[in-house]
């Protein structure tokens, strides 16, 4: 390792309070806190506990106070409906003043909550920072999101008003929103004072008696100044996807959240304040939360909010357009986007189609980068292919390549090193640490770093119970892997996808990792099934690369070779089955525990988050093997 990552990372371990109390300084305090780390209440640890500020002003007021008013702040480009719009930093900040506004003269009052409810469209990053202006808390929700669950989070919230569009637009398909909305709120017990909805052109949404229409909203607001909260305020809830039954909200502060970000976004991405930034998320992830809106914004560089998807709007170069277009440096998607653009272009000619030599850095999260999808993105791009690894729960990466600090060399199939801050271990099922190169369970040695959550919305104990019981004195990732000798840290994936094959306990990610191999196979999952005489035995999904029309058969006889040849004949994988798509999440993770319940017969409702559902009724017979 480098010097500068070595001291960074001995400080923030051994030192907190100096190595986060000179982070500190990166952001605009209104009261400076004289105290770093409260752990009067371990394990619930607090950061800053009496420093005073405002998000809001330390993500628009302070670039313009300083002279960047003319600075572009947000670019919103969108493929479905063929327009760009652009916001200086003076800009967005009369925007989102005079909404604070009227959110305000709907009785939005600090601590109050808003949840919002909207597509990637720039009011949704203006409603964000309205309620960060007014030390209120917002709690996004994917735009798009069944009623049902969208009831749940109200009722857990409780929001004074809701925020929402009359549709969104997904490739051709326009999807209305106002009737989702309606009938959440009739499903909801609670009833949020007022909803504000914005008309989009593609949709037009009726509206009732609690409904204010945006434009009216706005047209009669009077701007707000910025509100001071303690940095122990909540920022924002943002709930786990997929939940079922009462959802967890994930709870983020002010102060150490504004902190984290505005130290990771230069360390661990090399991004600073002349540079054109792009997460290709939503803001209803915690990507979108972190490095579409605050990040960017608190480092007071440009940031781009993209309206579709990386193929087929308009092209599968949709993504490279972009990024020649705007002069992107730094670009983070999840690696299935990359999947899906190498899928229809493994020759990579949209990309030499393309001046892409603004792009410095591609960063990887979501899901574990495959070593085949790192090869070809680093090879047709040129560039460093960055693996980072981070939950919702952390709010920022626990594992990267820190370009900005230090840049160190990458490794296929590796999210890099543990950041500074983040005391990531390995264990095994006592909490006893393993050697390098034994896989085990990752944990985080409390307490966890700023930025992270503190808690639970409204549930300290559930908090405790879900994430610090299993290994006292860690954080419980839920996530597998190892350490090499070198300390890279390898995530295979989620613990339960660990399966157990005559006594042998195997991971399914090391396995696609060698089935993504195959020149033909686009993308993978390999799952655990049961099997009467061996517990479990490993499945193999795979989506072939266009225009590739390979023999099922040989297929399958090729993949159960290379898997037996770099793992091992315990790794008992015999079925492949070729399949048109594999069910994602709108995110881009796939949804191996709803295929593992579809193949075990104990099919658990299709979470909401699903992207097609018709794609599990193509798998279905093959999950449960009544064809081939």
């Amino acid at each position: 390792m480098g010097r500068a990552y070595d001291d960074a990372r001995r400080r923030s371990l051994a030192e907190p309070d100096a190595f986060w109390g000179e982070a500190a300084s990166l952001i605009d305090w209104v009261t400076p806190p004289t105290r770093v780390l409260d752990d009067a209440r371990a394990p619930l640890y607090r950061w800053f506990p009496d420093g005073e500020l405002n998000t809001c002003a330390n993500a628009l007021d302070r670039h313009v106070g300083a002279g960047r008013g003319d600075r572009l702040a947000l670019i919103h480009d969108s493929a479905v409906t063929g327009q760009v719009t652009t916001f200086t930093y003076a800009q967005l900040l009369d925007e989102v003043s005079r909404f604070a506004g009227a959110l305000r003269s709907l009785g939005v009052q600090k601590g109050d909550r808003v949840v919002i409810y909207m597509p990637l469209v720039p009011e949704a990053a203006i409603a964000m920072l309205a309620c960060a202006r007014l030390g209120a808390v917002h709690s996004v929700v994917f735009g798009g999101f069944a009623p049902a669950e969208l009831a749940a989070r109200i009722d857990d919230a409780a929001p004074k008003v809701v925020v929402s569009a009359s549709c969104g637009v997904e490739g051709t398909r326009v999807v209305e929103y106002k009737p989702l909305l309606d009938e959440s709120l009739r499903l909801a017990e609670h009833e949020p004072d007022a909803c504000v909805i914005l008309q989009r052109p593609q949709a037009t949404a009726s509206m009732g008696e609690r409904d204010v229409d945006w434009s009216d909203a706005m047209a009669s607001a009077e701007p707000a100044a910025p509100v001071t909260v303690r940095a122990t305020d909540p920022l924002y809830i943002l709930y786990t996807s997929g939940t079922t039954g009462k959802p967890k909200g994930i709870v983020r502060d002010n102060g150490g959240h504004a902190v984290a970000l505005a130290w990771s976004l230069p360390n661990v991405y090399g991004v600073t304040a002349d540079d054109v930034w792009w997460a290709a998320s939503d803001v209803g992830w915690v990507v979108g939360h972190s490095y579409i809106v605050y990040a960017p914004l608190i480092t007071g560089c440009t940031t781009v909010m993209y309206e579709g998807k990386p193929i087929g709007t308009p092209d599968a170069g949709a993504f490279w357009r972009v990024v020649e277009q705007h002069r992107v440096n730094g670009m983070f998607t999840a690696p299935t986007a990359i999947r899906a653009i190498k899928k229809e272009d493994p020759a990579g000619r949209f990309i030499r189609e393309r001046d892409l030599s603004s792009l410095r850095t591609l960063f990887q999260a979501g899901e574990r980068l495959d070593p085949d999808t790192f090869a070809w993105a680093s090879d047709h791009l040129g560039i460093p292919v960055v693996d980072n690894w981070w939950q919702t729960e952390t709010g920022w990466p626990m594992a990267s390549s820190l370009r900005g600090l230090d840049p160190m060399p990458l490794k296929p199939g590796s999210p890099s090193v543990r950041v500074p801050g983040f005391d990531v271990r390995v264990v095994d099922e006592h909490g006893h640490e393993v050697p390098a190169g034994t896989e085990g369970n990752i944990v985080v040695r409390l307490p966890l770093p700023p930025g992270t959550l503190p808690t639970l919305w409204g549930d300290d104990d559930r908090y405790v119970e879900a994430y610090l019981s299993a290994f006292p004195g860690y954080y419980s990732t839920g996530d597998g892997g190892y350490l090499d000798d070198d300390g890279y840290l390898y995530v295979m994936g989620r613990t339960d996808d660990v399966i157990n094959v005559a006594g042998h306990r195997l991971s399914t990610g090391s396995m696609e990792a060698v089935v993504a191999t195959h020149p033909a196979v686009a993308e993978c999952a390999v799952i655990g099934v049961h099997d009467e005489i061996k517990g479990q035995v490993p499945r193999a999904f795979v989506v072939l690369k266009a225009g590739i029309d390979a023999d099922p058969a040989a297929l399958q006889e090729e993949i159960v070779e290379m898997v037996r040849d770099r793992i091992g004949p315990v790794a008992a994988l015999r079925q492949v089955a070729i399949v048109p798509a594999l069910p994602k999440t709108r995110s881009g993770k796939i949804l191996r525990r709803t295929m593992r319940g579809i193949a075990d017969g104990r099919e658990e409702p299709i979470p909401s988050t699903i992207e097609d559902a018709s794609v599990l009724d193509v798998l279905r017979p093959l999950l449960r093997g009544e064809s081939s």
